[in-house]
């Protein structure tokens, strides 16, 4: 071993692939480094390195948006796992999507080679300890972390990759937590989805409602049919018996997302050519850097000229292009007005080749194939609050396509609305109202009454809604605070927390969804393993060796 200056303590709060990556990315540089780190890892759920989202024990019917194709997470160099795809066994369909359990199982492999042989050849070292932080502290000495009724520390880092943390209830859904507790009627959440389709068994000829119309309600909607004996055969759905007389999701605007082409070779009709691609890169890194008004305009320059080109066999203007994106950035995601059904048959042709794609599917499938230029332009930068807000809400906007599900999916729901097992009548911005024996849904052309809900909705991240210690009492204290209204925590580049006077909080950090606004499109694997990890570890050498 080298010899080398005193040992850097670092606690990292939370462990699921956001934390991997960090520490992927740390152990990669220690061997080059004439510095020592002493890590503990606070976790205390069953699967560290995965996390509740790729949960190793969730059912088979939760599956990823992200095809075998697009999976690109590669781990270290000093690796014994190898990339996913390599890691499963048996010969892989690139254009499948894979279960959220086998990723997990994957990351769970990379988090045990990590702990095992990512500090070789240093003096660095990793530990887990299994609990939760509680509290965190700053004393003259350090960073102090209290976690299962100890406090260890004191340490000179501090990173939380905490996901999304526990929120309270908005509004509505604590009063139907309420009304769930003085009646028979069932309110759960979607996830853990084996927890739901346990409780399933008891659903039988009841009618089921799904706040939500997003990724999370496929994996609802099967946890629903195929984990009661049902069977999906082809296009039809053929029951088992066991599952809810009725199954009505429903959402704001009542659009199930846009599926993703069927095949490499469809989808490779969306992607940008070297220049354009350039081009978006440039004008990505100056919108990230200008007021709003020009941010909106680098933009859509940037998206113009290969929309254009995709679509000019199907004639299709650039000033039809300029138009659409005029109004998305005007009313982000807004513009689908179409009957549910419409959109998802319509979004179902789309994705086979069988119609000509929207301004909107193309828009979005070219903008999904930007994703890590776009994070390499924006996260970087210390983007304007205002202009954040109208890229921010321009990215989430276009989710809808451009993180859309698979297409078999699509044709799941499809086939469970023809099978009459799901209504979209209702999917509309309902009026909701409780009754005793659960919750009346009306619209202005159908009405329905259901006995139980499930809630598939992802929270915001909302820091004035954060329920889970250790940040209320980090935001009390103002070591925590948002970068504007509608968006998430301030952070500089490389994770460091600003606090309400402006100020960087030495020594912590945070890294992933919490940060929106400071960074974008965090919603994303592939972000957990690239360079938000690496500028922390930057931050890190920096400071260890001052």
């Amino acid at each position: 071993m080298m010899t080398t200056q005193a040992v850097t303590r670092i606690a990292v709060i939370g462990f699921g692939p956001r934390g991997l990556g960090a520490l992927e990315a740390l152990a990669d540089r220690c061997s080059g480094e004439r510095l020592a780190f002493q890590v503990d890892v606070f976790d205390s759920s069953p699967c560290p390195g995965a996390g509740p989202n790729f949960d190793p024990a969730e059912p088979a019917f939760c599956l990823l948006n992200i095809p075998h194709r697009d999976i690109a997470i590669r781990p270290p160099e000093w690796s014994n796992v190898g990339p996913f795809a390599e890691w499963q066994r048996g010969e892989i369909d690139p254009d499948t999507f894979p279960t959220r359990a086998d990723l997990g199982r994957y990351l769970e492999a990379r988090r045990v080679d990590l702990f095992a042989r990512g500090f070789e050849g240093s003096d660095s070292s990793v530990q887990l300890i299994s609990a939760s932080a509680t509290e965190i502290s700053r004393r003259a000495e350090g960073w102090k972390v209290r976690a299962g009724g100890e406090v260890y520390g004191p340490y000179a880092e501090v990173l939380l990759t905490l996901g999304q943390p526990s929120v309270h209830p908005d509004d509505q859904l604590a009063e139907w937590q309420n009304h769930a507790a003085a009646t028979e009627a069932d309110l759960v959440p979607a996830y853990p989805a084996r927890h739901f389709a346990e409780a399933a068994t008891q659903w039988r000829g009841k009618s089921v409602a799904i706040r939500g119309l997003g990724l999370s309600t496929f994996d609802v909607l099967r946890g629903l049919t195929v984990a009661q004996g049902g069977v999906f055969e082809g296009s039809r759905y053929r029951p088992s018996g066991a599952e809810p007389a009725r199954i009505l999701p429903f959402s704001l605007n009542g659009q199930p997302p846009y599926p993703k082409a069927e095949t490499d070779f469809l989808d490779a009709m969306f992607t940008p050519t070297d220049a354009e691609t350039a081009g978006f890169s440039e004008k990505a890194a100056l919108a990230s850097n200008a007021y709003a008004q020009t941010a909106e305009q680098l933009i859509s320059a940037a998206l113009i000229p290969p929309v254009a080109r995709i679509l000019a066999e199907h004639g299709i203007t650039q000033s039809a292009i300029a138009n659409w994106l005029e109004q998305e950035w005007s009313e982000p995601g807004t513009q689908d007005a179409a009957p549910p059904l419409e959109t998802l048959t319509n979004g179902i042709d789309m994705a086979r080749g069988h119609l000509p794609p929207s301004i909107g599917y193309a828009v979005g499938q070219v903008w999904r194939k930007w994703q890590d230029d776009w994070r390499a332009a924006f996260n970087p930068r210390q983007t304007r609050p205002e202009t954040a807000k109208r890229l921010i809400g321009f990215d989430e906007g276009l989710k809808r396509y451009s993180y859309g599900p698979p297409l078999s999916s699509a044709r799941e729901l499809l086939a469970l609305v023809d099978a009459g097992l799901v209504d979209l009548d209702c999917a509309s911005d309902p009026q909701i109202t409780t009754i005793p024996g659960g919750w009346a849904l009306t619209t202005g052309t159908a009405e329905a009454e259901v006995a139980v809900m499930i809630d598939a909705v992802l929270p915001q991240p909302d820091l004035g809604a954060l329920s889970e210690p250790p940040l209320p009492a980090l935001i009390a204290a103002g070591d925590l605070t948002h970068v504007a209204s509608g968006l998430a925590a301030a952070t500089a580049p490389d994770g460091s927390l600003y606090n309400e006077e402006g100020h960087l909080v030495s020594g912590l950090c945070l890294l992933g969804r919490l940060a929106l606004g400071s960074v974008t499109a965090v919603d994303s694997l592939h972000d957990c393993f690239g360079r938000s990890a690496d500028r922390w570890v930057e931050g890190v050498l920096s400071r260890a060796a001052e």
